[in-house]
C-alpha cells in the first residue's frame, strides 16, 4: 500500500499528507485498511487521506458501541488538529460518519456514504455463524460482492479469524446490536451538509432502496449507482468510485469557502 501505520497513544492510522484538504475514511465492522487501497492510490497525493483504525477489538467491552466509536473518531480529529474533514464511510463506517456529522457539524465539510448502515442492513443474518465453519464465512464474504472473485483468500481468512476469536466475536455482536439500536431515520434531516451516496446496484447487505431512502432524507445529497457492484464499491469498482468521488469533492470545494 505504500503507507505505514502510525501509532500515537490510543490511535493507529494511516496519513498520506498529500494535500491541505483532509479526507477521513472510516471502515466497516469487518473492514480493514486494504478496503481503501483504491482511494489511497488515487487521492493520496491530492488530499491528506487519513484512515484511523477503529478500535472495535481494543476498547473496553463496556464502551464497545457505535457511540463509543464515534467518540473515538471525534477525539482523533481533535488530536490531529484538523479544522474540517471530508468524511467517507463504508457500511458501519458510514453510520459512524453520520453520527459524527450530527454531533460535530462544524467539523464536517462533506460526507460520503457507500453501503452505509444506519437505516437497514442484513449482514450475517439473525445468528452469528458457527465458529470453524470456513465455507459459511467464504460464502458470506463472497456474497458481499457482485463478483465473488473480489473476496480473496486473504480477505476471507481475515473474516474467518475474527469470527473464530471469541473476544472479537463478542465485540462484533455488541457493535452490530448497537448499530441496530441507533437507527437514524428520524435524525438524518439534521445532516444538512453536502452528501454523496455511492451505491452498488447489486448490494444485498444494504440494498438500493436503502440508498434511495438516505437520498430522500439527507437534505443536500446526490445519489449515484454503480452497476455490477455489491456492498463495497470502492473495492469492487474503484475507477468508477473514484471518478464520482472526485467530481463531488471538486464541486464541494468550488462552492465552499476554505477553512
Amino acid at each position: 500500500m505504500g503507507y505505514s501505520v502510525i501509532e500515537e497513544g490510543n490511535y493507529k492510522y494511516i496519513e498520506t499528507k498529500g494535500g491541505k484538504e483532509h479526507l477521513l475514511l472510516l471502515h466497516g465492522l469487518f473492514g480493514a485498511l486494504s478496503n481503501f487501497q483504491g482511494i489511497l492510490n488515487y487521492f493520496g497525493n491530492k488530499y491528506n487521506v487519513v484512515i484511523p483504525i477503529l478500535p472495535i477489538f481494543e476498547m473496553p467491552l463496556r464502551k464497545v458501541s457505535v457511540k463509543g466509536l464515534v467518540e473515538h473518531v471525534a477525539q482523533f480529529v481533535v488530536h490531529k488538529g484538523y479544522e474540517k474533514v471530508h468524511v467517507l464511510g463504508n457500511s458501519l463506517g458510514g453510520h459512524i460518519a453520520l453520527l459524527y456529522a450530527m454531533e460535530h457539524p462544524e467539523k464536517v465539510r462533506s460526507i460520503i456514504l457507500t453501503g452505509s448502515s444506519g437505516l437497514f442492513e442484513s449482514a450475517m443474518g439473525s445468528t452469528f455463524p458457527k465458529r470453524g465453519d470456513y465455507e459459511f464465512i467464504k460464502r458470506k464474504t463472497e456474497a458481499t460482492f457482485y463478483d465473488p472473485k473480489v473476496a480473496t483468500k486473504e480477505l476471507i481468512d481475515e473474516v474467518f479469524d475474527i469470527v473464530n476469536d471469541r473476544n472479537k466475536g463478542i465485540r462484533i455482536i455488541a457493535t452490530a446490536k448497537s448499530a441496530v439500536r441507533h437507527n437514524l431515520g428520524e435524525k438524518l434531516h439534521q445532516v444538512d451538509i453536502p452528501a454523496l451516496l455511492i451505491w452498488g446496484k447489486q448490494d444485498n447487505v444494504t440494498p438500493p432502496f436503502v440508498a434511495e431512502k438516505f437520498h430522500e432524507l439527507l437534505p443536500q445529497s446526490r445519489l449515484v449507482f454503480i452497476d455490477k457492484c455489491g456492498h463495497a464499491p470502492m473495492m469492487e469498482r474503484p475507477e468508477e468510485f473514484n471518478q464520482h468521488l472526485e467530481v463531488f469533492l471538486n464541486d464541494v470545494l468550488a462552492t465552499d469557502v476554505p477553512a
